[in-house]
């Protein structure tokens, strides 16, 4: 994304876009201002002029000084604007005037002497050197930019009574893998100012402040809100039928304050029956249609655990809503229960009231547990992983058994291989599955995107993922709030996990395996984790439907499918090829397919990334395509011109 749109100049800088340069805030500058005027000066005018009396010379004086004094604020005018970072609508800069001489110690370059800028939105460095002749600065060679969305935590480093030249600083933990160190020189006292305002404005939601989604004032040729209409894509898969119909019983969400408005239910089953349900399923998460095959019955709902506790609570209308499921599917006389949860896992929620449906009470279903784990054993994952890539990998000869050590991989195979069940379940068996973890928002959400992704090729364009994401993840109430933690300071908070992060990754060992299925590119799947931490948008902001709504999200923020939309060739894949019919993909869940997703997890590393960038290549590719499909065309017409001018032949008739 070399060229931005609608005042983006900047804020996308991890994935594309090339920060402008920002000239440093040192206090010589003026100094060397001054130097450029002092011929200019009064005494050096009043030299040239002896003979003129003292109110001549005084009147000269004054006017010199004016002229001084206006080239002055010229020059620092234009200083000033070459100092500044770039800015978004509705961005404004909080310049830390004691942040000159900061230095960014970078694993990879060394310590790097430069200029610190924090506004509500970013902080942003650019390195300042001086030359040694002219003692003028030089054109910055190195700017980091970093949206404080992405901060996770701040913490100093060293003391006022630390030696050493680096010893002193700041250091950011961020929420894409990167750790960022800030060396100050103790005699600034800088680093006293530039904590606070970082903590202020990284937290915003700490220190009672709005989002920054909330004051950016970008604009956009699309509107990314309306990719989402439910409406819409119920209709796109065949519904309403005979057998399934649109509920409105949660429209002010008194049923389900987690669920969307719209639910797609058994048309066998009244709204009293489903408030019935909502009282035996866990949070009130009933089980609802994700989606129908078009070509048989069967069909993915999805749910929370029932309540059935350590004595075993049966409810009649329950178990006779999932037969309605089950009855809805003429093709199969089973209703398959694909419980996300270590066996385990689910026998030790009894004790907190929950638990898993039994045979001798759900007669008509068979229930699989697929053993991913929860969002604790994912955090701590993904913790390892990002001591193993950043900020240096581990050596060569350690590589592999440090990856190994972090379970990541095998994590993704679990949630790649629960996924591939359920889709062979349908596609293979002609049968419908019930998914559900515990709560049922997040291993949940992986399995039905997953599968709907491998069943259905619509969801592989790029329109099709924006509303997979907006359905599965967004409307079905994925915490992003409380797992991201936007805005918020409690880095340590236990509700905080990479549920999204790793449904996005194994979208990509997908795409890896099946390279002209998907409409969209691996910067596509970049940008939307980018922006799932930045705040820049509204689209990822609060836990659930019912919150979005209440915080007028779609009318005071911009989403982030308008940007994406707005410059969609940035985001398509070249080799992508459309087929008209039902195309399903059956990945091969193995740790011998599994790779580590380097373009994500290793891209701050330049050791272990790619020399030229796969949206460089990506972007030639596309015009190469297009450049053909004219050949091509071209091509047709001249053939088409040629056949028009040749006549028709007349047959002689044939006599017998």
């Amino acid at each position: 994304m070399e060229k931005a749109k609608q005042g983006e100049p900047a804020a996308h800088n991890s994935h594309g876009l090339k920060p402008a340069s920002v000239d440093s805030l040192e206090g010589s500058e003026s100094g060397s201002l001054n130097s450029k005027l002092g011929p200019r000066s009064v005494g050096s005018h009043s030299s040239h002029s002896p003979s003129k009396s003292l109110c001549s010379s005084s009147s000269t004086s004054t006017e010199n000084m004016q002229l001084t004094q206006e080239l002055k604020m010229r020059e620092v005018s234009k200083v000033t604007k070459t100092q500044e970072p770039p800015l978004l609508p509705g961005e404004q800069p909080h310049v830390v005037q004691k942040a000159r001489d900061v230095t960014y110690l970078c694993p990879f370059q060394g310590p790097i002497r430069g200029c610190l800028f924090i506004t509500n939105y970013k902080l942003y460095f650019r390195s300042v050197e001086k030359n040694s002749r002219s003692k003028q600065f030089t054109e910055p060679r190195f700017t980091l930019e970093v949206p404080l969305g992405v901060v996770s935590r701040i913490e100093k480093v060293g003391y006022a009574s630390s030696r050493g030249e680096n010893a002193y600083g700041i250091e950011l933990f961020c929420k894409d893998l990167r750790s960022l160190k800030f060396a100050h020189k103790q005699e600034n006292h800088s680093r006293r100012d530039i904590f606070d305002k970082l903590h202020k404005l990284a937290f915003p939601l700490s220190n009672s402040l709005p989002l920054f989604a909330f004051e950016y004032g970008g604009r956009f040729t699309v509107n990314g809100w309306a990719v989402y209409d439910p409406l819409a894509e119920y209709r796109r898969q065949g519904l309403p039928t005979e057998s399934w119909r649109l509920s409105r019983a949660n429209e002010n969400y008194q049923l389900c304050d987690t669920y969307p408005a719209i639910l797609a239910v058994p048309a066998a089953a009244d709204d009293s029956l489903l408030e019935a349900v909502a009282s035996f399923r866990s949070r009130g998460r009933i089980p609802v249609l994700s989606w129908i095959h078009p070509e048989g019955q069967a069909t993915i709902t999805r749910c929370s655990q029932p309540n059935v506790g350590v004595s075993g609570k049966r409810s009649t209308e329950d178990e006779s809503y999932l037969q309605m499921i089950m009855d809805a599917n003429a093709h199969s006389h089973k209703l398959f229960i694909m419980d996300a949860r270590p066996s385990v896992n689910a026998v030790a929620n009894k004790a907190k009231g929950g638990g898993y449906e039994s045979d001798e009470a759900y007669r008509c279903t068979e229930l699989c547990f697929l053993d991913i784990h929860n969002i604790h054993v994912m955090r701590e994952s993904l913790r390892k992983l990002k001591e193993t890539c950043f900020p240096s990998a581990a050596d060569e000869s350690r590589w592999l058994s440090a990856l190994e050590a972090t379970h990541w991989l095998q994590h993704v195979r679990a949630v790649l291989a629960g996924a591939l069940r359920v889709a062979h379940r349908l596609e293979g068996a002609k049968g419908s599955v019930l998914v559900h973890c515990s709560d049922g928002w997040d291993r949940t959400a992986q399995l039905t995107s997953l599968a709907m992704l491998m069943l259905d090729p619509y969801y592989r364009t790029i329109r099709g993922f924006e509303v997979l994401v907006e359905k599965e993840w967004l409307s079905f109430g994925h915490k992003f709030a409380q797992r991201i933690g936007h805005g918020d300071d409690k880095h340590s908070d236990a509700d905080r996990s990479p549920v999204f992060l790793q449904f996005i990754d194994c979208t990509w060992q997908i795409m890896n395996q099946f390279k002209n299925a998907f409409e969209f590119n691996e910067h596509f799947l970049i940008t939307i984790l980018d922006h799932l931490y930045s705040c820049l948008f509204g689209t990822f902001l609060y836990n659930s439907e019912q919150q979005r709504v209440k915080e007028n999200v779609r009318e005071r923020t911009q989403s982030l499918w308008s940007m994406v939309n707005s410059e969609i060739d940035e985001y398509t894949n070249p080799l992508y090829a459309s087929y008209p019919q039902q195309h399903v993909l059956f990945p091969v869940a193995s740790l011998r397919r599994i790779q580590l997703w380097k373009g994500y997890y290793c891209r701050w590393n330049p050791r272990m990334r790619l020399q030229e960038p796969l949206q460089v290549r990506s972007r030639e590719l596309l015009q190469l395509r297009a450049q053909l499909q004219r050949q091509l065309e071209e091509l047709k017409k001249e053939h088409e011109s040629k056949m028009s001018r040749i006549p028709p032949r007349v047959s002689s008739p044939i006599t017998v």
